[in-house]
C-alpha cells in the first residue's frame, strides 16, 4: 500500500484548497456588498470586477477541490475501511456534512451577489466567514486526537476562539466606524 499516503497527501491538499476558497469567498461577498451600496460608477466598476473574482474561485479552485477531496477521502476509507468503525471517524464525517451543508449555503449566496440581489449584510457575511474556521478546528483536532472524547476539548477551544472572534469583530466595526479607510 505504497500508494495509500500518495493518496492522503492529494486528499490533504485538496482539503487545504478547498478550505482556501471557503476562506476567501464570504471576503469577496463583504466586497461585493459593499460595494453594491456605492454610488456610480465605482458600484458597476467593483461590482463586476468582484463578481468575476468570485466566480473564477468559487468555480475553479472552491468546488473542484471538494469534489477531490471527497474523492480522494472516499477512496482512503475504501483502502483503509477500519477508520469507519472508529467513533472519532463519526463525528469527523458529521462536521464534513455540515461543511458541505456551509458550502451549499455560501452557494446561494454567491448565486444572490451574481444575480444583484443583496439580502445579507456585509457585517453578517464577516461572521458568516468564520463558520469555515470552526469546522477546520473540529476536524484537525478530531484527526490529531483520534478521539470522540478528547475532541470535545478542541470544541471548548473552538467556542473561546468564536468569542475572541466575536470581540475582535465587535472592536474592529468600532475602529472602522471611527476610521472608516482602517
Amino acid at each position: 500500500m505504497e500508494y495509500y499516503n500518495y493518496i492522503k497527501s492529494l486528499h490533504l491538499i485538496f482539503v487545504v484548497t478547498w478550505f482556501a476558497g471557503l476562506f476567501y469567498i464570504p471576503r469577496l461577498f463583504v466586497y461585493q456588498i459593499e460595494a453594491f451600496h456605492k454610488p456610480s460608477p465605482d458600484k458597476e466598476i467593483l461590482g463586476e470586477q468582484l463578481k468575476l473574482m468570485a466566480k473564477r474561485l468559487w468555480f475553479i479552485i472552491t468546488w473542484p477541490s471538494a469534489i477531490l477531496a471527497t474523492i480522494f477521502a472516499v477512496w482512503l476509507l475504501i483502502l483503509q475501511p477500519f477508520w469507519l468503525q472508529q467513533p472519532w471517524m463519526h463525528v469527523k464525517l458529521t462536521f464534513v456534512i455540515l461543511l458541505f451543508l456551509y458550502q451549499f449555503q455560501t452557494h446561494v449566496y454567491f448565486k444572490q451577489l451574481q444575480n444583484d440581489v443583496v439580502k445579507k449584510s456585509s457585517n453578517f457575511m464577516r461572521m458568516y466567514n468564520e463558520g469555515a474556521t470552526f469546522i477546520l478546528f473540529a476536524v484537525v483536532f478530531l484527526v490529531i486526537l483520534k478521539s470522540a472524547i478528547n475532541w470535545m476539548f478542541g470544541v471548548i477551544g473552538i467556542f473561546v476562539l468564536g468569542v475572541l472572534l466575536m470581540l475582535g469583530f465587535k472592536v474592529y466595526k468600532r475602529i472602522r466606524e471611527k476610521n472608516p479607510k482602517a
